[in-house]
């Protein structure tokens, strides 16, 4: 069995050495391990000192594409490099490199698809109240949506099994946890959390200016993506809302008329509340629009799956380019 570590990485000279050189050397029932950086258009040196550490496979692509972008191209490098296991974590030293041991364990035992590294959000010193507060939160909300237990959603310390890999399509420009969830809760992948413990902190946060700018990226994350998998229920929950509002505007007119009989007046409230409902009803149709196409994008996501399986079959080169390395030992 072949595990290969992927780091995502942006202008982290500073921090890779040292999560490289937290990494693993050997893992029970798994024969090989290699690392891989996804240098996301790096301006400084990380791709230099990558090759000082040793790693075994460098992704370039040639311009900032963001964290999801960078993902998807690592699962599609280390598929075509025969990864059976796929571990993703970041490359500010944030999580502590010998509990991925505990990561593999349920994938290679066969209990898990996905193993998400829970963080106990709520002991990490440096997150503020209100983080850990907004975090447990937003962790709640998906899980309810993706219909799956775990516990950190924004956790980015992850395994997948090659199978789960092959079925993940990460279209979101922003972020790869939340869709990569929500999307293994709706097509049934395996999915189960370890909690693992984190490294103090190195540097502050790049995706994130405030907490304000994390609640509204977030929140909007999670509507788009749910909307992408559910929007007939999203569509019929905002029908209703405007159906409802649309009986609110009528009932001084309807109260009056079967009350007193009198069906004179009442043109403001009339005219609102026939566009609410006009409202309504385009919403309701926009939902069962929106159902036609996400079954549409289920079988594009099939064809896709199947387009990945045909090629590792006949040993097409990951999109990306990809400079293998040659490992030595750092001095």
């Amino acid at each position: 069995m072949k595990v290969i570590i992927q780091i995502p990485c942006l202008n982290e000279e500073a921090t890779l050495p040292a999560t490289l050189a937290d990494l693993p050397r050997e893992l029970s029932g798994v024969d090989e391990i290699e690392t891989l950086v996804i240098d996301d258009g790096s301006t400084d040196a990380t791709v230099e000192v990558a090759r000082e550490c040793g790693v075994d496979h460098i992704v370039s692509l040639p311009a900032n594409r963001g964290l999801a972008n960078g993902f998807q191209a690592g699962l599609d490098a280390c598929l075509k490099l025969g990864a059976d296991v796929i571990v993703n974590t970041d490359a500010d030293n944030q999580y502590r490199g010998e509990d991925i041991a505990l990561l593999v364990a349920p994938i290679v035992d066969g209990d898990a698809e996905m193993v998400v590294g829970d963080r106990e959000v709520s002991e990490i010193a440096h997150f503020s109240p209100a983080k850990k507060a907004l975090q447990s939160i937003g962790s709640w909300v998906v899980r309810r949506l993706s219909g799956t237990g775990v516990t950190d959603a924004t956790s980015g310390f992850r395994a997948y099994s090659r199978e789960a890999a092959l079925q993940l399509v990460v279209v979101d420009n922003f972020t790869y946890t939340l869709e990569s969830l929500i999307q293994a809760g709706k097509t049934r992948i395996a999915v189960d959390e370890v909690p693992v413990r984190t490294n103090p902190k190195t540097r502050e946060s790049r995706l994130f200016d405030s907490t304000g700018g994390y609640v509204r990226r977030n929140g909007l994350a999670i509507l788009r993506i749910y909307t992408r998998y559910e929007p007939l229920k999203v569509f019929s929950i905002l029908a209703l809302i405007g159906f409802i509002a649309a009986l609110a505007a009528w009932m001084p007119f309807l109260t009056d008329w079967i009350l007193n009989g009198d069906s004179e007046g009442h043109i403001q409230s009339l005219l609102l509340g026939a566009v609410l409902f006009i409202a309504s009803v385009q919403l309701f149709a926009l939902g069962i629009i929106g159902d036609l196409l996400a079954s549409q994008r289920v079988m594009t996501q099939r064809v896709f799956e199947r387009v990945r399986r045909v090629e590792l079959e006949v040993g097409v080169e990951p999109t990306h380019q990809t400079e293998p390395q040659r490992r030595e030992t750092p001095v």
